[in-house]
């Protein structure tokens, strides 16, 4: 500390004695990235895997069509009404009379479904009852097939009589949550019909009662919000179609040349965990790259309709079928599909359920654990024969540069690489002004070399390369530094053999790329 400050005050003694400006120079080196690109983040998670020789191997899933129950079925609010009126009167009845005792059945509006059992997870019933006469009335409403813990849904009433503002009422609600609902009605061959049953007493306690023919006494019962996890019948002919956009944001930094990749398979699987019959077709399978170059998947199994098959077991042994498309070399352009690098995936398909009707007898099933899906796989090994394969990003720079006092005199920008992949690539960089226009390109002084070069190392049993490419920054190029606001990065790939021919090269699990890139700079200072 005290040798800074008596250089400092030297210093300022020298520059208090001169009356010409001083200057000097400097050496810097400022680190601006250091990383390291491999793929362990990709391997088991449904993108990689490693095969018994230690490649890598591509076993890419993307799923693009999942239904549940909630999508298949659903019960719109409902509201059942239960009326009575005396076919005969007027009657003068007793106290503890028994007025009405009837079982009625409620055909439910659900369209082409036709349901015969369900068991409901969310919901409500709102119960609102009438009584025209003019003492207090005891109701019990049942609904019977509406069951929860062996026990029919029962709801019991005391309602007050009619006044001058109208018959006297009341209301309660009652959560649905664990009720299964039988709907085939009383003799059990029906679908989508509820049981209701009324009984009315008078007051036991009450006087004598007049029963008229005009009077109606009323249950009016509104299910509200119901949500289901099990249903058995007759879903309907239903039919999903969509065209599915599926972005590879990381291709659209390639702006050209080509990538090959052997031996593609790619596979379109419908898992289907519901007891229904269900015809699937692909209508079209595309991708544009970022250079506007649209190709489409061709095959025998596009816009041809798939039989799917039903799953097995029930419940907790419940056991989905899988049926699969699958495009290879033999019976598709897979490779030329793939190999066109698509920035955006286009799916179009058609689902129909239930499409000859019902021939189940009214037996479809659905459980909790049962979905519909729709996935796309793609497996190959994972070799790439990159040939003049160029990306190309763009970053943000910020120099200062004050030719009167401190600026950078010389200098260079130095790449330093540890490449453990089989990819070689010449980089040069850009600069680009505010607006993003040329002002220099700066070549690098050689390639970043393959790993297929190198030595192997003893740690990671790969073949490692090192490379220091460096990039100078001549006069011309620093007097504009100021301007200079971004860079853009352009690196083109090729896999070369021995011979330096671009072929298809595997990928060993564990390849890196160890990157250092810093500055070296000369600072000329002047005061």
């Amino acid at each position: 500390m005290r040798k800074g400050i008596l250089l400092l005050l030297i210093s300022l003694l020298l520059l208090s004695c001169r009356k010409d400006k001083t200057s000097w120079t400097s050496n810097w080196s400022l680190p601006l990235v250091n990383d390291t690109l491999d793929l362990s983040n990709q391997i088991n998670d449904s993108t990689l895997s490693v095969n018994s020789e230690g490649n890598l191997e591509v076993e890419l899933t993307r799923t693009v069509l999942d239904l549940g129950i909630e999508d298949i079925l659903s019960l719109p609010d409902t509201t059942i009404e239960q009326v009575f009126t005396s076919s005969v009167g007027p009657l003068n009845v007793p106290p503890g009379f028994t007025i009405v005792n009837e079982i009625e059945e409620h055909t439910l509006d659900l369209e082409d479904i036709q349901l015969k059992k369900i068991r409901l997870t969310e919901g409500r019933i709102r119960f609102t009852v009438y009584n025209p006469v003019d003492t207090k009335c005891f109701f019990t409403v049942k609904l019977p097939g509406v069951i929860k813990d062996g026990s029919v849904l029962e709801q019991q009433f005391s309602v007050s009589g009619s006044s001058s503002a109208g018959p006297g009422s009341m209301n309660s609600l009652i959560d649905l949550a664990g009720y299964e609902m039988d709907l085939t009605g009383i003799s059990g061959s029906l679908y989508n019909v509820l049981q209701s049953l009324l009984v009315v007493s008078s007051d036991p306690a009450g006087p004598f009662v007049t029963i008229t023919q005009a009077q109606q006494f009323k249950i009016q019962a509104t299910f509200e919000n119901i949500r289901m996890d099990y249903a058995r019948g007759y879903f309907g002919n239903r039919v999903f179609s969509d065209t599915v956009n599926v972005d590879l944001e990381a291709l659209k930094n390639v702006i050209s040349g080509t990538l090959d990749l052997p031996a593609p398979e790619l596979f379109v699987d419908i898992i289907n965990g519901v007891k229904i019959a269900a015809r699937a077709t692909i209508l079209n399978l595309s991708n544009t790259s970022v250079s506007g170059n649209t190709v489409q998947l061709s095959g025998g199994q596009i816009q041809v309709p798939l039989y799917i098959n039903e799953p097995t077991g029930n419940w907790s042994t419940l056991q989905p079928s899988q049926t699969s498309l699958e495009f290879n070399g033999a019976n598709s352009n897979i490779e030329a599909y793939l190999e066109n690098l698509g920035t955006v995936h286009q799916l179009a398909y058609q689902l129909a359920l239930n499409p000859w009707g019902n021939l189940s007898g009214g037996y479809n099933e659905i459980y909790p654990n049962s979905r519909l899906k729709v996935k796309v796989r793609a497996m190959m090994p994972l070799e790439l024969g990159a040939d003049g394969l160029t990306l190309q990003d763009t970053f943000n720079l910020d120099f200062e540069q004050d030719i009167e006092k401190t600026h950078v005199g010389s200098g260079s920008f130095v790449l330093t690489a540890l490449n453990a992949f089989p990819l070689a690539a010449s980089v040069k960089l850009m600069l680009l002004d505010d607006n993003g226009q040329l002002l220099h390109i700066v070549n690098g002084t050689q390639d970043v070399l393959s790993a297929n070069s190198g030595e192997l190392d003893p740690l990671s049993g790969l073949l490692v390369e090192k490379s220091e490419v460096i990039f100078d920054l001549p006069a011309h190029v620093l007097n504009d530094l100021q301007k200079i606001k971004k860079v853009c990065v352009r690196a083109v790939f090729n896999t070369p053999d021995a011979t330096g021919n671009s072929v298809p090269m595997s990928i060993k699990a564990g390849a890196y790329l160890a990157v250092k890139l810093k500055t070296r700079f000369v600072l000329n200072t002047v005061l």
